[in-house]
């Protein structure tokens, strides 16, 4: 059975999750999506998006389904899978004060779902004072350091002090949320190359590689321990001396499990801002020079 991806939206008490859904809810990603809501009220989408409400279920007319998520999170989750129909993706939008990894947790522990990575968003405008906070910055950072990527919202550029503070808490891929598409990267919509390239996104740098080397196995743990941090996603099939592998990466997350696969197959993904196809190659290939393009590893 096809495992349905899972991403969870967390950030602090007005950081602009509902925002991102909604905006995740209009794009252009052709996903069927269900959105689990875990928050004080219901999700704010706009009217014009709204199809039919029946039985706390909102269906869109993109073809999107919002469940209002009850108290048992690991029932809702498998109630999803009983659906004639199961979601291409489903969004967990976790409380401004709710733990994300404790929700991976749960995901993680169904045989139905996949991981795909923690989004936190910060809210760039009022960062600084929530960090100050005595009470609530130990949470405020907590929802930092789970993340896979962080999205700071509210700005146009990220501050030097929070980018400071960011990188000194170990955020991984602190990235501006602009007018850019979001779906692509929290979606992994990317399609491996079969015969055709990758079209490069104008937000998000891609990379990929096809070839029949074989990497000593040993070897592939160390590569993947010392990926650049802009490299966000990176999935598909990898030939090592021990077998072939399915590998699935995501921020810090990394899967890898015996396949059947006669090639090595990759696609990459991350922030243009971040990272570059040229850098994700120079560390693929074992540059000497990776490490000083990309300023550093996870």
């Amino acid at each position: 059975m096809k495992r349905v991806p899972v991403t969870i939206i967390s950030g602090y008490l007005g950081a602009g999750k509902t925002s991102l859904i909604n905006r995740i809810l209009a794009e252009s990603h052709g996903l069927d999506l269900a959105v689990i809501v875990n928050d004080f009220g219901a999700i704010n989408i706009d009217a014009d998006l709204i199809r039919d409400t029946e039985n706390g279920t909102i269906a869109l007319t993109n073809g999107c389904i919002c469940c209002t998520m009850g108290t048992d999170l690991a029932l809702t989750l498998r109630q999803i899978l009983d659906r004639p129909e199961q979601p291409g993706h489903l969004v967990i939008e976790a409380s401004g004060i709710s733990d994300p990894v404790a929700i991976a947790n749960t995901v993680m522990g169904e045989s139905g779902f996949s991981y795909a990575g923690i989004v936190t968003v910060v809210d760039g405008f009022n960062a600084d004072t929530l960090l100050q906070d005595e009470e609530i910055a130990p949470q405020v950072l907590q929802q930092i350091r789970a993340a896979d990527l962080v999205l700071v919202s509210k700005c146009e550029d990220i501050d030097a002090d929070l980018a400071d503070q960011l990188k000194a808490e170990g955020a991984r891929t602190p990235t501006v949320l602009d007018g850019a598409p979001v779906s692509d990267l929290l979606f992994d919509v990317v399609p491996l190359p079969k015969g055709r390239s990758v079209a490069a996104h104008p937000a998000y740098a891609t990379w990929q590689h096809q070839s029949r080397d074989v990497l000593d196995r040993r070897a592939l743990g160390d590569k993947l321990a010392s990926r650049p941090d802009g490299l966000y996603r990176m999935k598909g099939y990898v030939l090592t001396t021990g077998g072939a592998y399915e590998l699935h990466i995501v921020g810090r997350h990394v899967e890898a499990r015996h396949c059947d696969a006669d090639e090595t197959l990759l696609v990459g993904l991350g922030p243009a801002g971040r990272i570059s196809p040229e850098q994700i190659e120079a560390w693929w290939t074992g540059q000497p020079d990776a490490q000083s393009q990309t300023g550093g590893h996870a």
